[in-house]
């Protein structure tokens, strides 16, 4: 009786150090982790939104950019950071698919970090070269079918989220288009133009003007609703494929055991920097539109995620070593 005493006052006392420092929080600068180099899509997102928290929180938010290892440095650092607020995690899709593609992780996604708001889509573009004799998406999985692993698609590289969206409509559609990938995004949309690849999923930014110009067929959005950059596009699933559905999200996590005061605070303030016109128009430009949500809300999402990547990778046999 005296032990689970001590324990219930150890615990009682943890928490209430806890409060306190969450009452306090913050109290110096808070780090963002971004897996990326500066001027990508998540970098530009995770800028965003933490020059208006500063706003709100008081606080310097700065960006800490640590690409490589298809972002799990940066996840990893985050995970055995200290969980008192200070540092957290920008991610995209790439997050939710490494937690099954490779083999050995120094940390657990699902178990190491807590997840904190949901703060941006955005979505590719299936564009493909315009001699494939294909305008839709039923045309297009037709022809697949007809010519099975005749046609391919190119990837910014093998993990990325545009090649799991290729691998996502081979899945669904039942069919076999093989994936080509680069180094790069540049690279893979260049010999779609060219015609050395049949078809890819683009980044929207990047495959609307090159549509636009004649240089690409764009045949629809891969989100669950149409992008406001192209409101006249028509989303896979309701172009033929049910179902279907690819989001470039971007969301805030922080490491696990980080208080629940303080997941709150930064979830009300990322929040309130959605709802602020100057980051909702910033992010228009970008092709996203804004997140939300409760923690609840991304960690049911993120698991779900983490599952429909993961049939994926044991259905390919993936395994990155």
């Amino acid at each position: 009786m005296r032990l689970a005493g001590r324990f219930l006052c150890a615990a009682l006392g943890l928490s209430c150090i806890a409060a306190a420092h969450a009452q306090g929080y913050p109290a110096r600068p808070i780090r963002v982790l971004v897996g990326f180099t500066p001027g990508g899509t998540t970098d530009v997102v995770a800028r965003v939104i933490a020059q208006k928290m500063s706003d709100g929180l008081r606080q310097s938010v700065v960006i800490d950019n640590r690409p490589g290892a298809g972002a799990n440095i940066a996840a990893e650092l985050a995970a055995k950071a200290p969980p008192d607020g200070y540092t957290i995690l920008c991610v995209n899709p790439g997050l939710a698919i490494s937690a099954t593609l490779y083999a050995r992780l120094g940390y657990d996604a699902l178990r190491d970090l807590a997840p904190v708001a949901r703060i941006a889509d955005s979505s590719h573009l299936l564009v493909v070269h315009p001699s494939l004799p294909a305008r839709s998406i039923r045309e297009l999985i037709a022809l697949a079918k007809a010519r099975p692993g005749q046609l391919n698609f190119s990837s910014s590289g093998v993990g990325n989220a545009d090649h799991f969206a290729g691998e996502l409509f081979n899945s669904m559609a039942g069919i076999r288009v093989v994936h080509v990938p680069y180094k790069g995004g540049a690279q893979a949309a260049q010999d779609t133009v060219t015609g050395q690849v049949s078809m890819y999923f683009s980044g929207i930014l990047v495959g609307l003007p090159l549509a636009k110009a004649g240089k690409v067929r764009a045949l629809a959005v891969a989100t669950a609703t149409r992008s406001p950059l192209a409101p006249g596009m028509p989303t896979i699933a309701e172009a033929g494929l049910p179902g279907y559905e690819m989001t470039l999200w971007n969301a805030i996590f922080a490491p696990a055991a980080t208080p629940k005061e303080i997941i709150a605070r930064l979830n009300t303030e990322i929040l309130k920097s959605l709802q602020a016109r100057d980051v909702r128009e910033r992010l228009a430009g970008l092709g996203a539109a804004p997140g939300g949500g409760s923690p609840e809300d991304l960690g049911a999402y993120f698991k779900g995620e983490v599952e429909k990547f993961g049939r994926i990778v044991r259905s390919l046999g993936l395994r990155i070593e």
